[in-house]
């Protein structure tokens, strides 16, 4: 593996973790909104990462060209909904209650998406020291030559 592809990877890191975050952003914000039905309740959204793989040759000699796989980043797969459960709850005055008193809150469990937030930010803030570092290092290979 090239010191290069370590800035594709970290990057594609990098992008996963953005759309993680923008994920729990969107779950925080609508963790309160309230509906008269299941059907228009918001769910809960999480994406689905898929390690990207790429093929490296694994013998030295031209004999042995065998293909071995490697991580060579990851990639969002999609964004699905949660099928736990939504909160209902007996509130006959609220205005957006069914005709049997009850209103429905999303399924988001915001202490949940919290820890999630921390997580993606820190996944974030790694894969940009590690960015850091390979540029260092690719600078200090070329002051070697000096």
């Amino acid at each position: 593996m090239s010191l290069s592809n370590i800035f594709n990877i970290a990057g594609s890191g990098m992008s996963a973790q953005s759309i993680r975050l923008n994920t729990v952003a969107s779950n925080i914000a609508n963790a309160e909104s309230v509906s008269s039905s299941v059907d228009s309740t918001y769910r809960a959204r999480h994406p689905v990462f898929e390690q990207v793989q790429q093929q490296v040759m694994a013998g030295m000699s031209a004999q042995s060209e065998m293909q071995v796989s490697a991580g060579g980043g990851v990639k969002v797969n999609g964004i699905i909904e949660s099928d736990a459960p939504l909160r209902k709850q007996y509130e006959p005055n609220h205005p957006m209650a069914d005709e049997e008193g009850f209103v429905f809150y999303p399924n988001v469990n915001v202490v949940e998406e919290m820890a999630n937030m921390i997580s993606a930010s820190r996944s974030f803030q790694t894969n940009a020291d590690l960015m850091g570092t390979a540029k260092d290092m690719m600078q200090r290979v070329l002051q070697l030559g000096q």
